[in-house]
């Protein structure tokens, strides 16, 4: 106990001091077996238990424990009790070399790290149907692994049971033969050895199984050694708790997943396959003992299997083949010499080729054409063959190929259409061959234009040289095409022209817009606009008419193949006189804000309309109105006038409204209290004025009052506040600045009278 307590304040100082070492994710596997030593004279008897334990260096994790906890419990698998635990030093340590897969140039870094831990126990016989349960647990896994649910905070449960049957028997347990790949190259073929060897010639059967959780990622004191910690102390007993797989993806019996998926031979041992999914995996094996049928131990090892793109240095390959299935498939219709196009690498690591077929009679061998291959096969048939690389060799690839030749297949059609007009193009199939044609495919030269059927027909919205392509393929997908093109020039069914009508005045800018179809820049197009002026190969031309008079308009469409159609759109367009705005103003100078109300006349030609605008300030539709500006400045008055037919014209002339100023200063007041010219004070009007200034002077010289506010007079006192100014001639000067900036001044006497 005084050790226990001893290893638990040591743990707690490191779990304070370094919690990285706790926390850290390392473990990725273990195992635990046993051998029978020797038998004491009261019967019990001593065994060597080996536990081996599996930890990732390549990123600095946790250390191995040294001492290691141990526990020993005894009963059955849901019912026992603590027999003992104790503390194990690792006497062995080893950095694991990987051992790289052969005809493989690169593979990942990958470190790992093996600890032996050896020590034997004596133990008294068990009773029938009970066990000794040897334990260690440790907290936590790589957080990387991709087949358990949140693997970076559960921990692992390494145990092996020591059954009565074993103790009686002075049974050992089963020895793994070797170390486990530490790297699985990504598609590249599995064949991993994964025996054990029983020292008393035991039937085995193996299997993959489930892991054990052991331990969680609690690192604070006293927590930290529970069950639910990342070092359990002692070890917890069983039943332990299976890791969760990702469902749906892997379980125990299907660790890596992939498809097809990765098996262990039950009798052998031997994991094969050929994984196919990046990642790293937790795989555990159990190989179980039997006796006369009898079970007497099961050995699981746990360990991290790691899946990684490699970069093999021999593979077979063969260009312009389709792979399927690990199989090189090739098709030839029609022709029974085949050429194969060799694209394996890499050449130098290649001491022998062959390439092998068999021509259902005959065998064809070649080991000379290394870069392209010329078969050629009896007949039409399936033909089996291989591309051999070192054959006989571990260091080797072989590309197994299946040749098909099938009958010819020749795609051909013919089509009909009147070449004038603008009808449908119909088409139909004469493709022939011995395989049945199941597939169509009609491309008609313009997109979107398409077809699956087997005589279809096609109505083109645009003419032009169509190429039509047709692609047949038979139940053998053999395929064929044949192109033809289609001179489709025909001429419009009807001209269509926009506007169909016009009325307007001049100038008259029209364009016409010629929407009959089909037509394209190909076509001879001829216009006569009716007054004397002509276009020609132009679809839509833009024309203006100078004079007022009713025109016809004519179009000739001629086709690139000589379909001609051409028609005279009678009384098209009809163009008026144009309206002319003109206005006079009374007055038009002189205007003030005293005096801003102006009369307009129109003089305008051709019109009934008219649209007067006044600035900003309002407008008016009378033919001669009156407006009053409410404000003075330079004001826009336009005139928009409008012909019967609907043309119009404008005018626009600027007013000048100028701002008048008025101002009077009186020559004396009577401050005397009866109510009546209290104050001396200018009158008058000082629209949009600025800067104003008064001040009054006695005759010493000295300022009695002053003031900024036109509207504020001077009451006799001193500046307003002070003592009554004596009776007597006061000068007064004003000054201010105009709406537009010049200057006003006025002077004169103020007489003060009481």
């Amino acid at each position: 106990m005084k050790n226990k307590n001893l290893i638990t304040l040591c743990y707690l100082i490191i779990s304070f001091l370094c919690p990285f070492i706790l926390s850290a994710k390392h473990i990725i596997g273990g195992t635990i077996s046993y051998k029978y030593m020797s038998t004491a004279a009261n019967g019990e008897k001593t065994f060597r238990f080996t536990m081996k334990v599996y930890r990732d260096c390549n990123g600095g994790g946790a250390p191995f424990d040294s001492p290691a906890e141990i526990a020993i419990y005894k009963g059955g698998w849901t019912s026992n009790t603590l027999y003992e635990s104790f503390q194990v030093n690792f006497s062995q340590y080893t950095k694991i070399i990987p051992d790289t897969p052969q005809c493989v140039q690169t593979v990942p870094n990958v470190c790992v790290e093996e600890a032996v831990y050896e020590f034997d126990r004596t133990l008294p016989v068990l009773s029938a149907n009970q066990s000794y349960y040897v334990v260690y647990q440790r907290c936590c896994r790589n957080e990387s692994i991709k087949n358990l649910i949140q693997p970076g905070d559960i921990g692992a449960t390494f145990m092996i049971e020591l059954t009565a049957k074993s103790m009686e028997l002075n049974n050992s347990s089963p020895v793994f033969n070797h170390f486990p790949p530490i790297i699985i190259c990504n598609n590249v073929a599995l064949n991993f050895d994964h025996s054990a060897t029983d020292p008393d010639g035991d039937q085995m059967i193996y299997k993959f199984c489930s892991p054990f959780e052991g331990g969680g990622n609690i690192l604070n004191a006293p927590e930290v050694f529970s069950c639910d910690g990342a070092v359990p102390t002692p070890p917890c007993n069983p039943p332990f708790t299976n890791v969760n797989f990702v469902s749906g993806t892997y379980s125990p019996t299907n660790p890596m997943g992939g498809s097809p998926q990765v098996t262990i031979n039950p009798i052998t041992g031997l994991i094969t396959g050929r994984p196919n999914q990046l990642g790293q995996y937790v795989v555990a094996v159990c190989v179980q003992e039997f006796r006369n049928g009898v079970l007497l131990s099961t050995v699981q090892r746990e360990f991290q299997f790691n899946v990684a793109d490699c970069s093999p240095s021999v593979r077979a390959i063969i260009d312009t083949a389709v792979l399927s299935q690990g199989v090189y498939e090739i098709n030839s219709c029609g022709s029974k010499v085949v050429t194969l196009y060799n694209k394996s690498f890499q050449k130098k690591n290649i001491s022998k080729f062959k390439w092998v077929f068999d021509l259902h009679g005959s065998v064809f061998q070649d080991s000379t054409s290394w870069e392209t291959l010329t078969v050629a096969f009896p007949d039409t048939g399936h033909y089996v063959g291989q591309l051999m690389l070192n054959p006989g060799q571990f260091c080797g690839d072989t590309a197994k190929l299946v040749v098909n030749i099938f009958p010819p297949i020749v795609a051909d059609f013919s089509y009909v259409y009147d070449t004038c007009v603008a009808g449908p193009v119909a088409f139909t199939d004469h493709s022939i061959g011995v395989g049945i044609i199941e597939k169509w495919k009609w491309n008609f030269g313009v997109p979107g234009g398409g077809s699956s059927d087997i005589n279809p027909s096609y109505l083109y919205s645009t003419p032009g040289n169509h190429p039509v392509t047709l692609t047949v393929s038979d139940r053998n997908h053999c395929r064929d095409s044949k192109v033809k093109t289609i001179n489709w020039f025909p001429a419009p069914p009807i001209i269509v022209v926009r506007p169909n009508s016009y009325l307007g005045c001049i100038p008259g800018d029209i364009t016409f817009n010629n929407l009959s179809s089909p037509i394209d820049g190909s076509y001879n197009i001829k216009w006569n606009f009716g007054d004397g002026a002509t276009a020609e190969n132009i679809i839509s031309p833009s024309h203006i008419y100078y004079t007022p008079g009713v025109y016809d308009v004519s179009v000739a469409i001629t086709s690139p193949i000589g379909c001609y159609i051409d028609t005279v759109f009678k009384h098209l367009i009809r163009v008026e006189p144009s309206p002319t705005a003109a206005f006079t103003c009374d007055p038009e100078t002189g205007l003030t804000n005293l005096n801003s109300t102006v009369h307009f006349i129109d003089q305008s030609l051709e019109t009934n309309r008219w649209n007067w605008t006044f600035d900003k300030f309002g407008g008016s539709t009378e033919t001669n109105p009156v407006f009053t500006f409410p404000d003075t400045g330079l004001v826009k008055v336009r005139l928009i006038v409008t012909h019967p037919e609907g043309c119009k014209d404008s005018i626009t002339k600027y007013l000048d409204i100028r701002p008048e100023i008025r101002w009077y200063m009186p020559n004396a007041f009577t401050p005397n209290g009866d109510g009546s010219n209290e104050g001396f004070l200018g009158k008058g009007f000082l629209y949009g004025a600025t800067n104003f200034n008064m001040t009054i002077w006695n005759r010493w010289g000295e300022l009695v009052f002053e003031t900024n506010n036109p509207d504020e007079a001077w009451n006799g006192r001193q500046k307003n506040t002070g003592g009554m100014s004596p009776m007597g001639v006061y000068v007064y000067v004003v000054h201010f600045t105009g709406p537009r900036g010049e200057p006003y001044e006025f002077k004169g006497y103020a007489t003060l009278v009481r």
